[in-house]
């Protein structure tokens, strides 16, 4: 029978090897995690399991997912959030495959929030007769997502709406942008620097790169995000990021957010 996971007490995380941001080895089952001091704080009785992009390693995805099942079975909470951050598709080998287990019920008990990002974005435009975005899908691994769904790279656009899976499409049209609990915003990329969060437009929570990694100023909200690739999770006084490279030979990390703390997992 597997222990619980200790309950870490404050003080205990005030050790000068885990005060500075840097960024962290995450650990392989949620069993083995090691809390971390967070940059900001979930409300009382709340946890979130924050999950970077997918990119179409369903293999990773139900592997992360497990380990997030059993976590809230050792580890009851009163109110569970599973945040995907976007890119569910492209690149990895099974697009179709992440949109079907994000359409089902992954992780019973837990309220599921599944955000679009830009991978999403440039199919839709693209179905929606934008040429260019159509050409930008393909350039940025559409072959990999048309595949999975037992279609041909090669297939026309101008038949991509007729071959497509209607339900899929419409569960992808109705992404929101991002999403807010306690001290955190969750979004796909991020936010401009010095525009207020209901000022923010659609391109740079999708986007945004620069000068949103290198900003040192604190925003409206601790910005947790993926769309940016690093070799290991970002910690930052003012942002989380989450994007380690699952698709194209990386790995697929998840965030725990719960009281002032954070822990990793990646599978």
């Amino acid at each position: 029978m597997r222990r619980p996971l200790r309950r870490v007490r404050k003080a205990e995380l005030e050790a000068a090897d885990i005060a500075t941001f840097r960024p962290r080895v995450a650990a392989a089952t949620a069993e083995s995690v090691r809390w971390l001091v967070a940059p900001g704080r979930m409300p009382f009785g709340r946890r979130a399991y924050v999950i970077g992009d997918v990119h179409g390693a369903r293999a990773s995805l139900d592997a992360l997912h497990a380990q997030i099942r059993q976590d809230l079975s050792a580890r009851p909470v009163r109110a569970a959030t599973v945040v995907h951050l976007g890119d569910y598709i492209d690149q990895g080998p099974d697009s179709a495959g992440v949109i079907r287990a994000l359409m089902g019920d992954p992780v019973p008990g837990a309220r599921l929030v599944a955000l679009l990002g830009d991978h999403e974005r440039m199919l839709l435009d693209a179905l929606d007769g934008d040429r260019a975005a159509a050409t930008d899908w393909l350039w940025a691994g559409g072959g990999a997502a048309l595949e999975s769904w037992g279609l041909s790279p090669d297939l026309p656009r101008e038949d991509w709406v007729a071959a497509l899976p209607a339900d899929q499409i419409a569960w992808l049209r109705g992404r929101p942008l991002s999403h807010r609990e306690g001290a955190y915003l969750f979004v796909h990329a991020g936010l401009r620097p010095g525009v207020a969060l209901d000022r923010q437009s659609r391109d740079d929570l999708l986007t945004i790169r620069q000068p949103f990694l290198s900003a040192e100023q604190p925003f409206e909200a601790v910005v947790v995000h993926g769309h940016s690739s690093v070799p290991a999770v970002a910690i930052q006084p003012n942002r989380i990021g989450l994007d380690t490279g699952a698709g194209m030979g990386g790995k697929l990390s998840c965030a725990v957010l719960e009281d002032d703390v954070v822990g990793l997992i990646a599978v």
